[in-house]
C-alpha cells in the first residue's frame, strides 16, 4: 500500500487486487445482512430437517390434508397405524384397546438417520399385542438404492420369521427437502427402486412393500408397472375411496387414509381381516 497527499491530509491508496477484494467483501457482508446469514454464506434451505420425513408427509403437502372414514367397505378392513420421530413415545395399549391390530414404525432414512424413538415404538407395539414392521423413508437423491436398503436392514428393518414381523416397507413419495422427484428422470427413479427392492430382497429373503401415493408414482416413474407381481402397495389417499392405483397393482394391500385419526395421525386399513396380517408377517 502506498500513501498519497491531498492537501494537508494522507489518504492510503490500495493497489487494484486489494481495492476488488475490498469490494467484494463489502458485498458478502451486505448480502448477509439481508438474509440474515453469517458470514455471507449462501441461502440455505428452508425445508425441513434431513430426518423430519415421515409417511404421508408429501399426501398433506400436494394432495388434500383431510381425511375421513373409509365409506362402502365390502370386505373386512383391519386397522392399523404408522408412526415416526414426530409421535415421540406412543401408547400402544391405548390404540391396541381402540381396535388398532397393527403398526409400521420408521426406522430409517437415507443413511445417516435413525428414530431415536424406534425401540419404544416398535417393542411397544409388539408388547401390545399387534404385528408391526418398519419403514424407510427413501431419498434418492442422496445415495444408491442397496445403499440404503442395507442401512434400513442394519437400523431395524430386517425382518424374521415369528409370526408378528411384516416385511419392511420402502417409503418412496413426495421430496420434502426439494425437487418432487429428488433430481431424478423416471427410467432413474425406476432403476433406483428397483436397487433397493433387489437388495432388501437378497438381505431378508422378503419383497418389501412399497408405500406411495398413485399422483407421485405417474409423475415420477412414469407409471411404471414392473413392481405389482411381487411387492405389495400401500397406497396413500386421504379419502373415503383408495381411488385409482398405480400401473400394476390391481388391489391394494394397505391404504393410508387419514393423517387426523384418533391416539395417533397416521391411520391405515389393512384389505383383509387379521389372518391376512398374519399371513402377510409369515410370508
Amino acid at each position: 500500500m502506498s500513501v498519497q497527499r491531498s492537501g494537508t491530509a494522507l489518504r492510503p491508496r490500495f493497489p487494484f487486487r486489494e481495492r476488488r477484494a475490498y469490494a467484494v467483501g463489502v458485498l458478502l457482508a451486505a448480502l448477509s445482512l439481508l438474509f440474515g446469514l453469517p458470514g455471507g454464506a449462501a441461502a440455505a434451505d428452508d425445508g425441513p430437517a434431513r430426518g423430519s420425513a415421515h409417511m404421508g408427509m408429501g399426501v398433506a403437502a400436494h394432495e388434500s390434508r383431510r381425511g375421513g372414514a373409509p365409506a362402502g367397505l365390502d370386505a373386512v378392513q383391519t386397522e392399523g397405524v404408522d408412526v415416526s420421530s414426530h409421535q415421540g413415545n406412543v401408547p400402544w395399549s391405548t390404540l391396541w384397546k381402540s381396535g388398532v391390530k397393527w403398526a409400521y414404525v420408521k426406522a430409517t432414512e437415507g443413511t445417516s438417520y435413525k428414530n431415536p424413538y424406534y425401540k419404544q415404538q416398535y417393542g411397544g407395539a409388539y408388547k401390545a399385542g399387534m404385528v408391526r414392521g418398519a419403514y424407510h423413508f427413501a431419498t434418492p437423491d442422496k445415495s444408491s438404492g442397496a445403499a440404503q436398503a442395507n442401512y434400513f436392514v442394519d437400523n431395524g428393518g430386517g425382518w424374521s420369521a415369528d409370526g408378528r414381523t411384516l416385511p419392511g416397507v420402502l417409503d418412496i413419495e413426495w421430496n420434502p427437502y426439494g425437487a418432487t422427484c429428488f433430481g431424478k428422470s423416471k427410467s432413474a427413479m425406476v432403476s433406483w427402486i428397483r436397487d433397493f427392492l433387489n437388495r432388501y430382497k437378497a438381505r431378508t429373503g422378503r419383497d418389501a412393500v412399497v408405500y406411495t401415493a398413485t399422483n407421485w408414482w405417474t409423475t415420477c416413474t412414469g407409471n411404471y408397472a414392473g413392481f405389482g407381481s411381487a411387492n405389495p402397495l400401500w397406497i396413500a389417499r386421504y379419502a373415503s375411496t383408495p381411488g385409482p392405483l398405480p400401473a400394476g397393482w390391481s388391489a391394494h394391500t394397505m391404504w393410508q387414509y387419514t393423517s387426523t385419526g384418533p391416539t395417533v395421525g397416521d391411520h391405515n386399513k389393512f384389505n383383509g381381516p387379521l389372518d391376512r396380517v398374519h399371513a402377510l408377517a409369515n410370508g
